[in-house]
């Protein structure tokens, strides 16, 4: 029956809008991108510890950087004295809800600025999804794969994080619960919700050959929910993503 048919975490016009961008990507960039590594939160990736000092985020930088095919000399790092600081008066168990993006991309003379609030690295997922955003800005912008005025564009940014491997971060970042002395908060971070990064995710490892990733476990539950939920709907919807569908789940 129709009823128990698996589904998608994400409306229809967000279900299209996903693959025909990671076809898009996949046109860009190549299909030997899909091949690359998954880039997780482990010391094989990011080796040491971390503070949220200045020299460690440039350290973070230059290593995103790398994972995502931009050359160090093709931009410049500057620190935003911006602070999201909480306002004294608020009560607890009201955080100050923060979203968007905690760093900024623009171009000068040519050349690349990311621009990054270093009062918001604390986390070094944050670090890592704000950093593959603005650099996945780079790939596109930079390299002129896009318009800068087009009406989709932080979206794609977004969605680019997750076909250049950096997946992971940005949908573990999408939405975080934290804590302080105050209580409890929470932070949105870019242009796709959860859901969104479950879906896309869930295409890009179809797409890799991988419809039964080990890695997933690195992801937080929602977002991990949301994946397992899209494999399903895959699997039982060939026409989602033809072109990769069947060497994914027959092999």
């Amino acid at each position: 029956m129709g009823f128990f048919r698996p589904r998608a975490p994400v409306d229809e016009l967000e279900r299209i809008w996903i693959e025909e961008m990671l076809r898009w990507c996949a046109a860009e960039f190549g299909p030997r991108t899909l091949s690359t590594p998954v880039i997780l939160p482990t010391d094989d990736y990011f080796p040491g510890a971390y503070s949220g000092t200045e020299s460690q985020v440039r350290a973070v930088v230059q290593r995103v950087a790398g994972y995502m095919g931009v050359g160090r000399d093709r931009f410049v790092v500057e620190f935003d004295s911006a602070t999201d600081a909480m306002p004294p008066d608020l009560p607890a168990f009201l955080h100050v809800p923060s979203h968007g993006e905690a760093g900024h991309y623009r171009l000068e003379h040519g050349r690349a600025v990311v621009s990054l609030e270093l009062s918001r690295m604390r986390s070094p997922v944050t670090l890592v999804a704000t950093v593959a955003h603005e650099l996945a800005h780079e790939r596109l912008l930079g390299e002129r794969r896009i318009d800068a005025d087009r009406h989709d564009g932080e979206q794609l940014t977004d969605l680019t994080t997750v076909y250049l491997g950096l997946g992971v971060f940005n949908a573990n970042a999408a939405f975080q619960f934290s804590q302080n002395h105050r209580g409890w908060g929470w932070q949105r971070l870019g242009y796709l919700s959860q859901p969104m990064y479950g879906y896309a995710l869930a295409c890009w490892t179809v797409m890799r050959g991988d419809p039964k990733p080990t890695w997933a476990h690195h992801l937080d539950t929602n977002p991990r929910v949301y994946m397992k939920q899209s494999l399903k709907y895959l699997r039982a919807n060939p026409d989602a993503l033809p072109e990769w569908h069947s060497a994914a789940f027959e092999s």
